[in-house]
Order: C-alpha cells, then sequence, then structure tokens
C-alpha cells in the first residue's frame, strides 16, 4: 500500500492574490499537484457532466465506434493508448475515453442529439466555465513567477489555445490473465500548461515525485469533494527551468467503475516555450530549447498512440 498525500489546498476565491500565488508557488515547487477550491464551477454542472459521459460509455460498442478518434477528438477504445511509452507492457491502458476540444472547433465528433439530448451543451458549457477558471489559475501563476497578471495572454499562449477535455471511464471488472502489469493509465506527465482534474471519488490516482529515484515511490492522491486536482504539465516545467514540477502521475485498475474529467488547459499551437527570464541565471541556464508546443504536442501523442 501506498501512503495518501496531504496536498496543499488553494483558495481561489480569496481576494489576497499574492498570497494565493505564494500557496500555488509553493505547492508547485514540492508537488507538482494541489486541490482548488472554491474555483465557481457549480457542483450540479459538475454532476450533469458524470451523468453524461456515463451516458455515452453505456453506448454499445458499435455506436461508441462511430465517433471513434479522428485529429485527436473524439472517442478512443480500451486498451488504445499506453501512456507509458517506456514501458515493456504489450497492453494499452485499460481505460476509454472521449476527447473534445475548443466548442468553436470543427475538429470536433458529437453525439447526434437525438441520441443523446443535451449531452453536447452540457459539455461545451463545462468546458467555457473550467477554461475560465484555468485562466484566473494561469494569472495566478504568473504573479507567483514574479511575472506581469496577463503574462500568458500576451505571449500568445491564451490566443486560440488547444485546450481539451477528456471524459474518461474506467470499467473496473477488466482483468488480464497474462501476468503483464497493467493500469488504468500508466505512468505518464501531462503535457500542457496545467490540468484541472474532477473525479467521482474512486480512488487510483497516484503520483510519484521524484521520477528519477529507483526503486519509485507512489503516493494515493485522495479526491476532496468539490475540489479539481491541478497539477503541472510539461509545459510549464520547460518554462519555469524545472522550478516548477510535471511529476508523473498514474491510476491504478480500479475495483470498481470509475469515471475522471480532465481539462488539460494548452497554449496555442504557435506558442514558443522558452525558458523564463525569473526561472534561470548564469548558475542556472535554460535546460530545454525554445520549442513550438504544436511540434512538441504532436511528438508526445506520437509516442502514446504509436502513429
Amino acid at each position: 500500500m501506498s501512503d495518501a498525500l496531504q496536498l496543499p489546498v488553494v483558495d481561489l476565491s480569496s481576494p489576497d492574490c499574492l498570497s494565493t500565488a505564494n500557496s500555488i508557488r509553493q505547492a508547485c515547487i514540492d508537488y507538482g499537484f494541489f486541490y482548488l477550491v472554491n474555483h465557481g464551477v457549480d457542483e450540479e454542472l459538475v454532476k450533469k457532466v458524470f451523468e453524461q459521459s456515463g451516458k455515452f460509455f453505456s453506448l454499445p460498442v458499435e455506436d461508441k465506434m462511430k465517433l471513434v478518434r479522428r485529429n485527436h477528438r473524439g472517442y478512443t477504445t480500451l486498451n488504445t493508448i499506453k501512456l507509458d511509452s517506456t514501458s515493456s507492457s504489450t497492453k494499452g491502458d485499460t481505460r476509454e475515453g472521449f476527447y473534445i476540444g475548443p466548442p468553436a472547433d470543427d475538429l470536433n465528433q458529437w453525439p447526434l442529439e437525438e441520441d443523446l439530448p443535451s449531452w453536447r451543451s452540457t459539455v461545451e458549457t463545462y468546458y467555457r466555465k473550467v477554461e475560465s477558471v484555468g485562466t484566473k489559475l494561469l494569472s495566478l501563476i504568473a504573479l507567483s513567477l514574479k511575472l506581469d497578471e496577463d503574462f500568458f495572454e500576451k505571449i500568445g499562449a491564451l490566443n486560440e489555445p488547444l485546450s481539451i477535455i477528456g471524459l474518461l471511464h474506467y470499467p473496473g471488472d477488466h482483468l488480464d490473465s497474462s501476468g503483464e502489469e497493467i493500469y488504468g493509465a500508466s505512468a505518464h506527465s501531462d503535457y500542457g500548461m496545467i490540468t484541472l482534474l474532477a473525479t467521482d471519488g474512486v480512488p487510483g490516482l497516484q503520483i510519484c515525485r521524484e521520477k528519477s529515484e529507483q526503486p519509485q515511490v507512489w503516493e494515493d492522491v485522495p479526491s476532496l469533494s468539490g475540489a479539481f486536482i491541478v497539477n503541472i504539465g510539461d509545459m510549464m516545467e520547460r518554462w519555469t527551468n524545472c522550478m516548477f514540477r510535471s511529476v508523473l502521475h498514474r491510476v491504478l485498475p480500479p475495483e470498481q467503475e470509475r469515471y475522471s474529467v480532465a481539462f488539460f488547459a494548452n497554449p496555442g499551437k504557435d506558442c514558443v516555450i522558452e525558458c523564463l527570464e525569473s526561472c534561470c541565471s548564469e548558475s542556472c541556464p535554460p535546460r530545454f530549447p525554445p520549442i513550438k508546443y504544436l511540434e512538441y504536442m504532436e511528438e508526445r501523442l506520437r509516442l502514446a498512440y504509436g502513429v
């Protein structure tokens, strides 16, 4: 059994922005994860999104396959993705997902209204609400890095961002008799800036704070009612020269059915990620060369999907 973490809790409703920013800074340095409370997304809306997610994943496989993933949008089947590209396992992760980009994105795929009434409108409403939370959180992250609060907006990170919602379902009854190690989601870090995760309370999420240490130590991340679980992604780690940590995390195969909804806040495709001046010095030079987000994302997706 792993130990359960006591992650920091950040209150987005606090009027003291500088104090909140300092709390975020410490959480991102120490853990790369924190809980976000009083974020303003109505509990009833979150409940509706989980209900709509359940309705989609309850459809017959042949109906779900009509919306199979294209252009990183739509349905992914069980065992399609192996997030840990270093794993020797021949099997993909035991989860299925449905991915949606910005509501105005014509690449999105949607279930027919007559099949799932209110499905699209509920998901689009949730996307916009959580996107707004993410934008506010990024302004606090900018302050935490001694930057102007509109820094990420000024450098184009919020110019047509490629943020994605992932509706995720772990069936909980997927058994493997081959003896291979399987996971609901194998060890990985997220690609983008930050991730805001809502869960249904079923355990399974774990993080490894020291990814280079062997053996790796995994710690449970319990859900906190009404809170988003927020984690730093690779782009933010690159921007901060590894001061903020994009840590490995995984989901164990749950003993019961499990749902979660992840909002991956990603920059625009042409946004150049390069070390922030406040995060480097002569004694601590930039660790990564500048890179456009789209180039980095496409390589990571190629490794995950094997295409």
